[in-house]
């Protein structure tokens, strides 16, 4: 199990989510980079309601341990193995949360943490029912490296989120890009699962994303919570 400190308390908190919510397209530079991606799914419309997929907890790491690409990818042949890192914003839920208003949902939150959503896109182009194996093969959720209390968010809609590979800058935006907001991301998922205590939603990744490769080092920093690092070690080579 994950024990994340929480900020400026002297406990941890046990990440032990029932569900991994992820978002699709929401921020829209990110959707005009996904279209020339050629990613399964994924057009240059604005979408109307926000796009869900899961994510399952064999996913999460924690902070310093490593991204591991596996070998078994290699039997595919792919001519141009693919897989990217995806900087974001996560939430975790306080309460049982259904049917939530909009204007309620904050309500629901314990708190904010950064995550890397990483993506195996050649199985999520290729798989007929979809995205769930490219988005949950082990170690494909690093997660902190700490827990921000709600309470200690002031606007959580207005936060610097950036990505580096290596030490460049590789994605650089901010929450306030989203095009469904937090509180509107709480109420249109509460109203199709309900929502449990330690449940993780991911807000989407702004646009810059991109592979990682053997000895790669991915960091991802939000405004207040801090920097989420992680290594990659590609077992296909």
């Amino acid at each position: 199990m994950i024990q994340l400190p929480i900020k400026n308390r002297s406990e941890t908190y046990p990440v032990q989510p029932t569900k991994l919510i992820a978002l699709g397209l929401n921020y829209r530079a990110h959707i005009a980079e996904s279209v020339s991606m050629k990613v399964k799914g994924f057009t240059d419309e604005v979408p109307s309601e926000p796009l869900l997929f899961p994510k399952t907890p064999n996913v999460l790491i924690g902070p310093g341990e490593s991204i591991v690409i596996p070998k078994f990818l290699k039997s595919y042949g792919f001519r141009t193995p693919r897989t990217d890192y995806e900087a974001e914003l996560a939430l975790i839920i306080g309460t049982r949360c259904k049917d939530a208003s909009v204007d309620q949902a904050l309500e629901h939150v314990f708190g904010y943490t950064c995550m890397n959503d990483v993506s195996q896109r050649n199985l999520q182009n290729g798989d007929r029912t979809g995205w769930y194996r490219g988005k949950s093969l082990d170690t494909f959720g690093p997660i902190g490296p700490q827990v921000v209390l709600a309470e200690d968010v002031p606007d959580p809609q207005n936060l610097d989120i950036r990505c580096r590979l290596n030490g460049k800058t590789v994605q650089e935006s901010n929450t306030s890009q989203m095009i469904f907001t937090i509180p509107e991301i709480i109420a249109f998922v509460s109203k199709n699962f309900t929502l449990m205590p330690g449940d993780i939603i991911l807000t989407g990744t702004p646009a810059g994303v991109g592979p990682l490769s053997q000895g790669d080092v991915v960091e991802v920093e939000i405004e207040g919570i801090g920097v989420l690092r992680n290594s990659v070690i590609d077992e296909t080579n």
